[in-house]
């Protein structure tokens, strides 16, 4: 279970649970929209849309790095938004979109602008330096 210990307005379990899910807790699907927009520097082409898609993005992302987690640092939340600051964290330890492992561990720190109605996840888009996480997991010169 993630904890979410601050004030968002009502959104601490939505936030909480979508966390759960990003660290691989597929339990926690329906607390994305059926329609969710998810825009991230890690997916390819930038962006993906659906709950099917975010799926199996995730379920690849977790096969990649199988002890990928999310530490949430600070959050800020509006009626419907909730900014929040992260640093993840994981090693590269299967293949992820047809890169081989390297073995290599990250930690990368981004924010997430999360656009919630319904008690669902309607949008995130995620931001973080693409180019330094790919240095630290090895598939670039650094």
């Amino acid at each position: 279970m993630v904890e979410i210990e601050s004030d968002l307005g009502g959104h601490e379990q939505v936030i909480a649970d979508y966390v759960g899910l990003w660290q691989g807790d597929f339990s926690k699907l329906d607390v994305l929209a059926e329609s969710v927009d998810l825009y991230d520097p890690g997916v390819p082409g930038g962006e993906l849309h659906g709950r099917d898609a975010f799926e199996s993005f995730l379920r690849e992302l977790c096969a990649g790095f199988p002890d990928f987690a999310v530490h949430v640092e600070d959050v800020l939340a509006g009626d419907e938004v909730v900014m929040w600051e992260s640093t993840v964290t994981g090693t590269h330890e299967g293949e992820f979109y047809g890169i081989p492992p390297t073995d290599h561990e990250m930690a990368v720190s981004g924010m997430s602008k999360t656009l919630i109605a319904d008690g669902r996840v309607q949008e995130d888009r995620i931001y973080y330096d693409s180019r330094e996480m790919s240095e630290q997991l090895g598939h670039t010169e650094g």
